[in-house]
């Protein structure tokens, strides 16, 4: 049976790397929220893995937390092993 993208096993690090990227730039989820022009809610929702993030949001999210994508990306490369 097919399962929701945000469930595959690839994905799982996902959530608490973006979380962590907020938390280490002193942001919160209220303060990103308005930084994205998104809801408190929409972040929640990401950082818990109801909602998968694309790769253009997760861009936009690393420049939000004031790091390139490059280099969150970089970071989520390592922080998944």
């Amino acid at each position: 049976m097919p399962r929701k993208a945000q469930h595959a096993r690839d994905y799982r690090s996902v959530p608490a790397f973006l979380r962590q990227l907020r938390e280490k730039a002193g942001l919160t989820q209220r303060e990103l929220g308005e930084r994205l022009g998104q809801p408190q809610s929409w972040v929640y929702n990401c950082e818990t893995g109801n909602r998968r993030v694309d790769v253009a949001e997760f861009a936009r999210w690393c420049e939000a937390c004031e790091t390139t994508p490059a280099a969150g990306f970089g970071r989520w490369l390592k922080h998944r092993r």
